[in-house]
């Protein structure tokens, strides 16, 4: 097989290896707050929500090292590794024990009924699985050496292959400039919008299944609207990502409108779910709420607030990757490393505060970060339009 065409046989089997992996992962994140809430009346005492924290706060952390560790075991290595991760958290909901239910989320971060929920999240690990098998598919490229290399220089004082000690410095040297791009003004400015993608994450991928989940005015059908409202999150992300980050290089009038769709949409979105779903919601008891907000709770107002949110979140995730390539271009992974940072922490402080806040005060939050993130993205966006001004270039050409 040439090398092209390894390379887009890797990118398929990523693709789909990924595709199974974070879709038995994420349907694990969305209903496990409402499946430990039904398990709390037994000798099994956790949250899912503090769950979700330890995880998002250790892969902040761990955003850090990573480079460093693929650098050392390689990239399938560690993907099969942490695959494995992936499954063992998900299969620990099969029989939970509150200690292995943490430190399962611990290891991710490095990397309804009893019997129903057995045979739900039996399936979810087997397709964590295969997506982890799948990993050992990728063809491996030919290495090759720089010209003018000497494999005898210096091999008696450092053991580690030459390879692994050039991924070494590059993860090195990424770390130092990740360090000083956290400083510089644009990436201080942007880690306010980022802030709020990461809020965002957390209300739509936890949050928000779970209080409707707890809604009893939905009858028998408010834990399957759970998975539902998943699906709609996901059309209106894929929708958004199809339109605004596939057909991007179309786009002449900047970023700036499309981020100010996606807070107004996110506004309507958060505005009916305020009036429609009961503020107790996401912290409701095993037998769920009866209580009623402003209005009778609807299925139909549940589902479209879903897809609003995957809509608007497609909006600012498309163009804050756009602008982070674009302003840095020539360090891109210490960039986006800075990005999965802060959206990791402050996904997992909220998290945290789901654990006691009402409904209220979780949209409040995102209302405030959303507003004062919009701005400062949009004030970052005006000085690249300056700049690219400056060079006589405009976004067609970008």
């Amino acid at each position: 097989m040439s090398s092209e065409g390894k390379k887009l046989f890797n990118i398929i089997i990523l693709g789909v290896s990924f595709m199974f992996i974070f879709t038995a992962f994420q349907s694990c994140g969305n209903i496990a707050q409402t499946v430990i809430t039904n398990l709390n009346n037994t000798d099994f005492h956790g949250s899912g929500y503090t769950s979700m924290s330890i995880i998002y706060g250790v892969l902040s952390a761990s955003n850090l090292i990573s480079p460093s560790l693929v650098a050392i075991v390689g990239p399938q290595f560690s993907m099969v590794v942490s695959g494995v991760f992936y499954s063992l958290y998900i299969a620990v909901f099969i029989q939970p024990a509150t200690w292995a239910f943490y430190t399962a989320s611990v290891l991710i971060g490095i990397a309804a009924a009893e019997s129903d929920r057995r045979t739900v999240f039996i399936a979810l690990t087997v397709i964590s699985l295969v997506g982890t098998v799948l990993f050992f598919l990728i063809r491996k490229q030919e290495d090759t050496k720089a010209p003018g290399d000497d494999d005898s220089t210096n091999e008696q004082v450092i053991c580690l292959p030459r390879s692994a000690r050039n991924k070494m410095m590059r993860a090195v040297a990424a770390f130092k400039k990740s360090i000083t791009l956290s400083f510089t003004k644009e990436m201080l400015l942007l880690s306010v919008t980022t802030a709020y993608t990461g809020l965002v994450l957390t209300f739509f991928s936890g949050v928000y299944g779970t209080c409707i989940g707890a809604v009893n005015r939905f009858g028998s059908e408010e834990k399957s609207l759970i998975g539902l409202s998943g699906i709609f999150i996901g059309v209106g992300e894929i929708l958004g990502g199809g339109i605004f980050g596939l057909l991007s290089k179309k786009n002449r009038s900047g970023r700036n409108p499309v981020v100010m769709l996606g807070i107004l949409v996110h506004f309507i979105a958060f505005y009916l779910i305020f009036f429609n779903m009961p503020n107790d919601a996401p912290i409701a008891p095993m037998e769920g709420t009866d209580q009623v907000a402003y209005m009778i709770p609807s299925k139909e107002v549940a589902m479209l607030c879903s897809f609003l949110l995957g809509l608007g979140d497609s909006c600012f995730n498309t163009q804050l990757l756009s602008i982070l390539g674009f302003l840095y271009s020539e360090d891109s992974a210490p960039a986006f490393a800075i990005f999965k940072f802060v959206q990791s922490i402050c996904a997992a402080v909220a998290y945290f505060y789901s654990n006691y806040f009402l409904l209220q005060w979780q949209l409040l939050i995102m209302v405030l970060v959303g507003f004062f993130g919009t701005i400062t993205f949009f004030t970052v966006e005006w000085g690249a339009a300056a700049a690219l001004a400056a060079r006589g270039t405009d976004y067609s050409s970008i």
